[in-house]
């Protein structure tokens, strides 16, 4: 995409997505030929800027399901929290109990969004201290020795340090919440 182009795109004079790019879009959510975060969120903001609310709703189930897909079934997600957290590698634990807990959350339909609902519920539940922690007490840390309190501590720092900038580095990508209301 030219500079121009991206440009343009951000001034107040938006152009407004013809139907056949939004059918294109939502063909390529529907193949899960888009399936970064940047690339979703790209398209969320395409989504989101309708203006014809035929087309709006033409995005719900396509995107709605281009995000589950992302966080479940391709496992992109944690994937890309891993490309963000190299020295601590992000907890795959940490990712499953987020989705569980947002699938069980009447909450949850507030969003069509399920990466951003995980981000968020991993912050409000307080779920990186936790599972920061408890990899911090893991033997294969350790090379089976027992690790003194001290020790576990400061690694788990390490860990939720890491982990709290990379779920931020991510939910940079929302500067408005992706909600229904």
């Amino acid at each position: 995409m030219s500079r121009s182009h991206h440009h343009s795109s951000r001034s107040g004079k938006r152009s407004r997505p013809s139907h056949s790019s939004i059918q294109q879009y939502i063909e390529s959510l529907e193949t899960h030929r888009v399936n970064t975060l940047t690339e979703l969120c790209r398209i969320e903001r395409v989504a989101a800027s309708c203006e014809n609310e035929e087309d709006s709703r033409a995005f719900q189930s396509p995107m709605t399901q281009a995000w589950t897909y992302y966080v479940t079934t391709s496992g992109q997600f944690l994937t890309e929290l891993r490309g963000l957290s190299p020295n601590y590698p992000f907890s795959s634990e940490l990712v499953n109990e987020a989705r569980r807990r947002v699938l069980t959350d009447p909450e949850s339909n507030r969003s069509w969004n399920l990466a951003w609902l995980c981000l968020v519920k991993m912050q409000e539940d307080d779920l990186i201290r936790f599972y920061a922690s408890s990899e911090s007490w893991r033997k294969e840390m350790w090379q089976d020795r027992q690790p003194t309190e001290e020790e576990a501590d400061q690694l788990a720092q390490c860990f939720e340090y890491e982990w709290t900038q990379a779920v931020e580095t991510m939910l940079r990508h929302w500067p408005n919440t992706p909600t229904w209301y």
